[in-house]
């Protein structure tokens, strides 16, 4: 059995049609039959029933699929220990963060790595609504400022930054120019959200329930930060972010307003365990530093 098979059943899977994922893979369909039936004979049941409208899996080909997902990924681990071997070697440090990170924090951070280490390149990489984790761990990035709530599974993670939380709302809402507001304040106007971000995120981040019991209006959802401010811009929907958001993205068709009674964002620094090279450790340092003098 090989990788390239795992990945041949669960793009089958995923698109539940051998057409389509012949195409997402750049083969051709009878080569991708070919090999499906190749390795349901070498594992001696059916992986998928055939149907007009393209496969759906068997009983035993969803066991088998789940067990191939759980490989790939495990497989995909190795070369990403690999490859950062190679970047520290070569001299690269990759940070991931989401939308504005852990504030000034980054950007410092970031600042004195590279005059602590002069001769490494640092690579921000940007991530939208909870993406920091998995890039952690498909290898994308060597460390991250992750917003918490998060997966943490296969991670070392510690807080290094808290900031209030706000909302946002259109420049000429009634609330805007408050020098700030309850959750409840704001109960009953349309909020954005994200498809793209675990449930228990966006609960959070939406403040679901609500100290009352209710459950916020749902609003338009967006897939990034810059389509959530042109929304609240434009008065479709307000949003929640934290306070760092308010300088960041500051636009003349928008107030930033604080949120007054909701626990503060959290920001962990992490990376995946065991893989705290010699960069990721000076990194790690220089931030905790930093962070404690910003305590102090």
């Amino acid at each position: 059995m090989e990788l390239r098979q795992l990945r041949y059943l669960v793009a089958i899977a995923d698109e539940g049609n051998l057409g389509r994922a012949a195409a997402s893979l750049y083969v051709s369909q009878p080569a991708l039959s070919y090999a499906l039936r190749r390795l349901e004979s070498e594992l001696g049941v059916r992986l998928f029933d055939r149907h007009a409208g393209g496969v759906t899996a068997t009983p035993a080909g969803a066991d088998v699929i789940a067990e191939a997902r759980r490989a790939l990924r495990q497989a995909d681990r190795v070369t990403a220990a690999a490859e950062r071997h190679r970047r520290a070697e070569t001299g690269v440090l990759r940070v991931g963060f989401e939308a504005t990170g852990a504030g000034e924090l980054t950007t410092r951070a970031r600042a004195a790595f590279a005059r602590a280490h002069p001769g490494v390149r640092v690579e921000p990489k940007r991530f939208d609504w909870g993406g920091e984790t998995a890039a952690l761990r498909d290898g994308l990035v060597d460390v991250a400022f992750v917003w918490l709530p998060a997966d943490l599974d296969g991670l070392h993670a510690e807080v290094v930054h808290t900031e209030p939380r706000v909302v946002g709302l259109p420049s000429g809402h009634p609330l805007a120019g408050d020098g700030g507001v309850s959750i409840l304040d704001v109960k009953d106007e349309p909020l954005l959200w994200t498809e793209r971000a675990p449930r228990a995120w966006v609960d959070w981040w939406a403040v679901n329930p609500r100290p009352d019991g209710s459950e916020p209006k749902w609003g338009p959802t967006n897939d990034n930060v810059e389509e959530m401010l042109e929304q609240v811009a434009e008065g479709t929907a307000i949003c929640f972010g934290p306070s760092s958001m308010a300088h960041y993205y500051t636009r003349p068709d928008l107030a930033w307003v604080p949120l007054t009674d909701v626990e503060p964002l959290r920001v962990a620094l992490a990376w995946p365990r065991g893989a705290d090279g010699p960069l990721v450790r000076s990194f790690a340092e220089i931030v905790r530093d930093l962070a404690a003098a910003d305590r102090t």
